[in-house]
């Protein structure tokens, strides 16, 4: 069998020729076209006279979510704007909204309203509760506080606890992405409904399947502990944290021979025994430092880090760094083999009109 010559690096990425238009705003919408922009697709953001509302942020917060965009400046509750909307939508693929659904319907930005510029335009609508269920208010935060994600999360004698980062808005524009070209692959125009409610429900799966299936509600142990799998969870050490996840027999093993602990040979056993099993780990663990651990475990193939500040991570992994004009950014997550992405700077307001 002949095999195909591999691509040059820095040929064309896979969306190349990709056309997507975005209206939107903040974080999830505009998250999601960047990730697209990073794979090849050419992202026209449309945005109106005072432009997103990210540039009042600040410049390296707006870099963050619209690298390798272009900018165009509509007014679109006007006539001139809805013309030069519909000259866009004409040669484009994809249409990514994140507003409000009353916002969405009144601007005219769904399949319905533009079909008739392009058949095959596919329309993705991102909103938080879904494109014809009203508009109450969808911030990333609320929507953690009203899906639950907020009452799993922290210290079970503490208040709810929310993440550290925009997990909702950025896990939804991950699936609008996945949603938009799924449609595109389709090979058919047609709206798209993503709404950060149901991701975020989405993403608590095997929660949500004991709680249906088998009556178990869910509850918050101490240390970010997993519900099914011990030990795994977060352990103070003679210096720092560690994150250690023991998720099956052959890590117990490893872990046991290497700290010195005996018994408990099976997750049945951990399970049923967890403070005694937990207590006898954060004893052991006690004696060497979170890096110390780290440097032990990780070489035996053991699930273990050292917990580390942001400034540290970055530092212990300058490849993920690149720059985007006079920015420096996190590069994209998905690294297609033969392809060098070219993280454009993000764009001027109006600078493509």
């Amino acid at each position: 069998m002949r095999e195909e010559p591999m691509e040059p690096m820095n040929s064309k990425g896979p969306l190349a020729g990709i056309r997507i238009l975005e209206v939107g705003h903040m974080l999830a919408g505009p998250y999601a076209t960047m990730m697209l922009a990073d794979l090849g697709a050419e992202v026209t953001k449309i945005e109106p006279p005072g432009g997103d509302i990210s540039r009042q942020v600040s410049d390296s917060y707006f870099a963050s979510l619209n690298r390798g965009k272009r900018s165009v400046c509509l007014e679109l509750a006007t006539d001139e704007g809805q013309r030069r909307l519909g000259e866009l939508v004409a040669e484009s693929h994809a249409l990514l909204v994140n507003l409000k659904p009353s916002g969405i319907h009144k601007l005219g930005l769904t399949y319905d309203a533009l079909r008739r510029h392009n058949q095959k335009i596919v329309c993705v609508a991102l909103t938080g509760y879904g494109l014809e269920a009203g508009d109450d208010p969808a911030f990333d935060y609320v929507i953690q506080a009203a899906t639950g994600i907020a009452s799993l999360t922290g210290d079970p004698d503490g208040p709810p606890t929310l993440p550290g980062y925009s997990s909702a808005d950025n896990s939804t524009g991950l699936t609008a992405a996945l949603g938009l070209l799924a449609q595109i692959v389709s090979g058919r125009g047609g709206q798209v409904d993503v709404s950060l409610r149901d991701v975020m429900l989405s993403q608590l799966n095997y929660r949500a399947s004991a709680y249906l299936n088998d009556g178990v509600e869910p509850r918050r142990y101490p240390n970010g502990a997993h519900s099914y799998y011990v030990p795994a969870q977060l352990f103070d050490t003679a210096d720092g944290y560690l994150a250690l996840f023991i998720t099956h027999d052959g890590f117990w093993g490893l872990f046991s021979a290497e700290a010195g602990v005996t018994g408990f040979a099976t997750m049945a056993e951990r399970a049923a025994n967890r403070d005694e099993v937990l207590a006898v780990v954060s004893a052991v663990l006690a004696g060497d430092t979170a890096l110390g651990w780290e440097a032990r475990l990780r070489p035996l193939g053991i699930p273990a880090a050292a917990v580390r500040t942001l400034p540290e991570a970055l530092r212990a992994t300058p490849e993920v760094v690149v720059r985007a004009g006079e920015f420096e950014l996190v590069r994209s997550p998905i690294r297609v083999v033969g392809f060098d992405p070219e993280y454009g700077a993000p764009p001027q307001l109006g600078q493509s009109s």
